[in-house]
C-alpha cells in the first residue's frame, strides 16, 4: 500500500521527523531581479530551440537545507518569442502545503523597448487537474502587457517546514527551451552524525560537468546551459524518468559502494521492524478465530480475512486532518498488529500488515513485501534508494499459487493489487533478511469496461436510449480511488464526462442511477440516459450510419509520426461494446461493415456488425497487453491503431422508407 508509507512524502521527496527544536521568526530571503541586456531585449529566435514560442533564459534556484529557517529561493526569466508564446504570462507555482509555503512572490514584465511594468494583481490559490486523478496545488497570477518580443520574470521562496528535513531535486528539464540556469544547495549538517547527504543525476546535457560539493560553505553546484525543452507525449513513461534531474537524498544509512550489501543491510532492518510490528501469534490466533470456521478452506480464509481488514477503518483515504484535530482525537501510530485490531483502525500500511499477521496466525505461509509504486517512477536497486521502497504487500504461497494482496488499498478486490503496485520489485522479507521478487503483473482481462446500449434511430437521424458502462477489476478500483473525495454532484459530473468522451459527436448524457462507489469487490456501474443529434446522416437516398459509437478515445492514439520517448501503459486494460440499434419502421439495411477479428499479442481489435429484423447490433472489443513498448516498436502500434481507426469509420448504410430521412 502506499498512501500510507510510514514517511510522509511531499513533491517526490519524503519527511521525517526531527523533534522540538526552539522557535526561529519566519522571514523572507529577498533574491531581487538581476539586469536586463540589450541582446537579450532585441532576441527575435533562438537557433538551439528553433520555432519555440518563448525560451527561459536563466533560471537560478539556491536551497538551504537548515531545518529551522530552510528555504528555495527560485527565479525566471522568459523571452516571448511569439503570439503563442504570450500564454506563459500565465504563471503556475505548485506547491505543497505539507512541505513549506511559497512566500515573496515578486514579478515584472519587460516590453521589447525595456520599458517595465511591475506586478501589482491577485495572487490566487487553486487546485489543478494535471491528469485524471492528479491533482496539485498552485499560486498563480497573469502578467501584464505581455507582447512578442516582452521579456516577463519572476521570483519567489519556498518557506520549508520547521524542524523537518526534505530530500529535494533539480529538475533541470522544463517545458520550454532553457538557455541558462544555476543550482546549488547547502545540506543540513547533522550535528549527530546520524544523517547524511547523497546526490544522484541522470540525463544532464552533453558536456555539463558533474554536481560537486566546493568551497568552506560545503554547498552543491551545478551550472548549465541549453537546456532542451521537454516533449511530452500520450503513453509515456512517468516524466520523473524521463527528465534532466538532480536528486538530493537524506538518509541515516552508512554510504554503501556495493548495492548487493546496501540492500542485505536494509532488508535486515525491515524484517527486524516487521517481526517487532507483528508481534506475537497468539492474538491474531483469537482474532482469525473470529472471522474464519475451522473447515473453511485455506483459500475461503485468505478472502474472508481480506475482506474483514477491509471493514476496518482505514485512515489513510480519510480527507487530511489538521494538527490540532489529530491531537484531539490522539491517533498515534500504532505499534503492533494486535493494538490495530482492538483499536479497529489503521493506516493502509497498518492494515496490511495486520492482514499478513492474520494469515500467518491461520496456519498460511506468508511474506511480507516492501516494494515500490511506478506511478511516479521506475525503481532502481542499484541507486540505492530505499526512500523509493514506499508500499507494502502481502505475498502468500498456497498450494503451489501464489496470491498478492494488499487490503489496505481500499476498493481492491481480493487477488489484484492498485495498479501502481504491479510488476514491479520488491523486497521479500523473512526472519534471514530478505530476497528480491517482482509484484503479480496484471493481464488485460483484469481491468475492464464494458459498454452496453440499447438505442432507437429517429427517421431524422437522432440516436437516443441507454447506455450502461461497467467497470470492473483495476478500472473499478482508480476510479473509485481517485474520486474517493468527491461529492455526490462531482461523481456524476465525473462519470457523465466519462460517457461523453467515448462518443466522438455532440451528445447529451444524464446519469440515471446511483452508481455503487463504496465496493472493493461490485463493479462499478453507471446507467446513462443518452442523446445524439445527428449520429446518421443522409447522402442521397441513403443514411449513413457511424459504426464507431464509441470511439472517441481512438481517433487521435498515437497520431503523430514521430515518437520520442518510450510508450508505457499503466495497465493493461479490454473494451467491449454491445450495441443494439432499433431502426425506423420500413427502413433496410442495404449494407454493412466488413468484420474485423485481429487478435494479436499485445493489441487485438474485433468488430462485427448484423441485421437482425429491424435491429442493428454492433460487438466491438479492444485489448491492450502491454505495459512498456520501447520506441522502435511505435511504427508498428502507430500502424495498428490507424487500422482501427480505419475500421471504425465505417458505415453502415440504410435505405429508408418514405418519406425519406432528413438530417
Amino acid at each position: 500500500m502506499s498512501l500510507h508509507h510510514p514517511l510522509r512524502f511531499a513533491i517526490s521527496v519524503f519527511v521525517f521527523s526531527l523533534g522540538m527544536w526552539a522557535f526561529q521568526p519566519q522571514m523572507a530571503w529577498a533574491v531581487g531581479f538581476r539586469p536586463v541586456s540589450t541582446d537579450e531585449l532585441k532576441m527575435t529566435s533562438e537557433p538551439l530551440a528553433p520555432g519555440a514560442p518563448a525560451i527561459i533564459l536563466y533560471r537560478q534556484v539556491d536551497r538551504d537545507d537548515d531545518i529551522h529557517r530552510g528555504h528555495e529561493d527560485n527565479y525566471f526569466r522568459i523571452k516571448i518569442l511569439s503570439e503563442e508564446g504570450r500564454k506563459y504570462a500565465d504563471i503556475e507555482i505548485p506547491y505543497d502545503k505539507d512541505s513549506g509555503s511559497i512566500i515573496g512572490i515578486h514579478a515584472r514584465t519587460i516590453r521589447p523597448d525595456g520599458t517595465l511594468v511591475d506586478f501589482g494583481g491577485k495572487i490566487f490559490n487553486k487546485s489543478i487537474e494535471k491528469s485524471k486523478g492528479t491533482r496539485y496545488l498552485a499560486k498563480t497570477f497573469t502578467l501584464p502587457d505581455v507582447q512578442v518580443g516582452s521579456i516577463i520574470e519572476y521570483f519567489y521562496t519556498i518557506d520549508l517546514q520547521e524542524n523537518s528535513l526534505f530530500n529535494s531535486n533539480w529538475i533541470l528539464s522544463q517545458e520550454l527551451f532553457t538557455k541558462n540556469a544555476k543550482f546549488s544547495l547547502k545540506p543540513w549538517q547533522d550535528p549527530n552524525g546520524h544523517y547524511r547527504m547523497h546526490w544522484i543525476w541522470q540525463f544532464l546535457p552533453a558536456g555539463t560537468p558533474e554536481p560537486k560539493m566546493a568551497g568552506q560553505e560545503q554547498v552543491v553546484r551545478l551550472e548549465v546551459s541549453n537546456i532542451p525543452a521537454f516533449q511530452t507525449e500520450d503513453y509515456m513513461p512517468p516524466e520523473n524518468e524521463l527528465k534532466s534531474r538532480v536528486d538530493f537524498i537524506y538518509s541515516d544509512e552508512l554510504p554503501e559502494s556495493s548495492p548487493s550489501r546496501f540492500w542485505d543491510n536494509r532488508g535486515k532492518k525491515l524484517s527486524g521492524s516487521l517481526d517487532s510490528f507483528l508481534g506475537k501469534r497468539k492474538a491474531m490466533e483469537q482474532a482469525v478465530a473470529e472471522i474464519v470456521g475451522p473447515n473453511d478452506p485455506p483459500e475461503m480464509k485468505l478472502e474472508k480475512i481480506y475482506a474483514r481488514v477491509q471493514t476496518l477503518r482505514n485512515t489513510s483515504y480519510e480527507v487530511r486532518k489538521t494538527e490540532q484535530e489529530e491531537q484531539r482525537e490522539k491517533e498515534k501510530r500504532a505499534s503492533s498488529a494486535d493494538e490495530v485490531w482492538k483499536r479497529g483502525y489503521g493506516t493502509g500500511w497498518e492494515l496490511t500488515w495486520l492482514y499478513l499477521a492474520l494469515v500467518r496466525a491461520a496456519g498460511l505461509e506468508a511474506y511480507g513485501v516492501i516494494t515500490s509504486e511506478r506511478a511516479n517512477y521506475f525503481f532502481n536497486p542499484n541507486l540505492m534508494q530505499s526512500s523509493r521502497l514506499d508500499a507494502n504487500v502481502v505475498h502468500v504461497k498456497l498450494n503451489g499459487k501464489e496470491f498478492w494482496c494488499d487490503p489496505g488499498a481500499a476498493y481492491t478486490p481480493f487477488g489484484l493489487l492498485p495498479w501502481p503496485e504491479t510488476g514491479t520489485q520488491g523486497l521479500e522479507l523473512d526472519k534471514k533478511g530478505s530476497t528480491w521478487v517482482k509484484t503479480l503483473t496484471p493481464v488485460s482481462s483484469q481491468a475492464r469496461t464494458e459498454r452496453h446500449a440499447d438505442f432507437k434511430l429517429s427517421e431524422t437521424g437522432d440516436l437516443e436510449g441507454k447506455l450502461t458502462v461497467t467497470f470492473t477489476g483495476l478500472e473499478a478500483a482508480r476510479l473509485r480511488t481517485d474520486e474517493r473525495n468527491a461529492d455526490e454532484t462531482e461523481r456524476r459530473k465525473f462519470l457523465e464526462d466519462t460517457a461523453k468522451s467515448y462518443i466522438p459527436a455532440a451528445c447529451e448524457v444524464k446519469l440515471a442511477n446511483q452508481p455503487d462507489w463504496k465496493s472493493a469487490t461490485a463493479p462499478l456501474a453507471g446507467v446513462f440516459d443518452v442523446k445524439v443529434p445527428g449520429w446518421a446522416s443522409g447522402a442521397g437516398r441513403r443514411v449513413l450510419l457511424p459504426v464507431g459509437l464509441f470511439s472517441a478515445k481512438q481517433r487521435h492514439t498515437f497520431d503523430h509520426a514521430d515518437r520520442v520517448h518510450p510508450i508505457y501503459v499503466a495497465y493493461p486494460f479490454q473494451e467491449a461494446d454491445d450495441i443494439s440499434i432499433e431502426i425506423p419502421s420500413g427502413w433496410q439495411v442495404s449494407s454493412l461493415p466488413t468484420p474485423w477479428n485481429d487478435t494479436g499479442r499485445i493489441v487485438s481489435y474485433t468488430l462485427a456488425a448484423e441485421n437482425n429484423q429491424g435491429k442493428l447490433h454492433v460487438s466491438r472489443s479492444l485489448a491492450v497487453d502491454f505495459i512498456f513498448l520501447e520506441q522502435k516498436y511505435y511504427p508498428a502500434l502507430r500502424n495498428y491503431f490507424q487500422e482501427i481507426r480505419t475500421a471504425d469509420e465505417q458505415q453502415m448504410v440504410l435505405q429508408p422508407g418514405a418519406p425519406a430521412a432528413s438530417r
